[in-house]
């Protein structure tokens, strides 16, 4: 849970999260994240070193550049933490399912 702390607190900022959403589609350089968002290629590169430091986002060099990327198992303490809340969460939708078709059936027969 510790590590998924952490990737809740560093997803809390609304710039650092519109840093990793810009990674979704794959691997890019500190400006091409930077490039139309309203800070410095400086402050991106803040944000993606605490995405880093949570596990979000891993980098590789790539010759004199460096390639951000989201990595896909430092999702998995997140994925987790939610997961556990699934089982209630399917629970929960499957009683107001029966509920709201009993409601139906109770209607149609007025």
């Amino acid at each position: 849970m510790a590590n998924a702390q952490a990737q809740f607190a560093a997803l809390a900022d609304p710039t650092r999260r519109a840093v990793f959403e810009r990674l979704r589609g794959g691997a890019k350089s500190v400006g091409e994240v930077a490039s139309g968002l309203p800070v410095t290629r400086p402050a991106v590169s803040q944000h993606l070193k605490v995405l880093k430091q949570a596990s979000l986002v891993a980098d590789r060099a790539v010759g004199t550049r460096r390639l951000y990327q989201i990595d896909p198992h430092g999702l998995g303490a997140v994925r987790a933490w939610l997961d556990q809340f699934w089982d209630s969460a399917l629970e929960a939708f499957a009683r107001e399912a029966e509920r709201a078709e009993a409601e139906r059936v109770k209607d149609e027969q007025r």
